[in-house]
């Protein structure tokens, strides 16, 4: 299950520099991930990142984004394969 910024969201850009995967990035208003990147910091954290970091607590789990901790470790490892690649 990837992550969501919700609209509580005070864009104090704590999080993006967190993200180990470059999932987060401003959006049009808000702070926003992108569900393709993020692992939940498997591979990287015990923890996600960005969570631990929000001031305000607005980065629960994507409810729309199911993935099991299988898939979040076989997403890191495609990640990491294309950053040896480029």
């Amino acid at each position: 299950m990837a992550l969501i910024i919700t609209d509580d969201c005070i864009n104090c850009d704590v999080c993006e520099p967190e993200c180990p995967n470059g999932a987060i990035y401003m959006g049009p208003l808000i702070y926003e991930i992108d569900p393709h990147k993020c692992t939940e910091c498997v591979g990287h954290f015990n923890e996600p990142q960005c969570q631990q970091v929000c001031p305000v607590s607005c980065i629960p789990m994507d409810p729309a984004w199911h993935e099991s901790t299988e898939q979040l470790q076989a997403k890191y490892e495609r990640l990491q394969a294309e950053i040896k690649i480029a």
